[in-house]
């Protein structure tokens, strides 16, 4: 797991997610929670890049709840990694946040999952 993301609100510009996720070498934007009934959403650079970038849409004028998904599949963070892999796999998934209590613990992608499944070979 990691805590290589950064975390805003929708109503923030693709510009200002960039920003962060630059100032922060971060390629995952958590997007917050508008209420307790509401799910978390998620933005990855992959979703910039196809739906602002190549429909030559302005990061000044795309907000990021246009093109984040949402509600984002989490995790729980004792789920195997086993598992967590077919699931990558079932819904095209590249990361996901950890979630336990409705508090984010933190990111888990392919790298973290081949690490840890590494760990336990040995």
């Amino acid at each position: 797991m990691t805590s290589n993301y950064v975390k805003l609100d929708g109503m923030q510009t693709i510009r200002e997610a960039l920003e962060a996720m630059r100032a922060n070498d971060a390629q995952v934007v958590i997007v917050n929670k508008r209420d307790k009934h509401d799910a978390y959403g998620i933005l990855l650079l992959s979703d910039i890049a196809k739906q602002v970038l190549a429909k030559d849409r302005s990061v000044d004028r795309v907000n990021i709840y246009e093109v984040m998904s949402k509600p984002v599949v989490s995790v729980p963070p004792e789920m195997d990694v086993r598992y967590v892999a077919r699931l990558f796999d079932k819904f095209g998934l590249s990361s996901a946040p950890v979630i336990d209590s409705e508090e984010i613990l933190g990111l888990v992608g392919y790298q973290e999952l081949l690490l840890k499944a590494f760990d336990q070979f040995e």
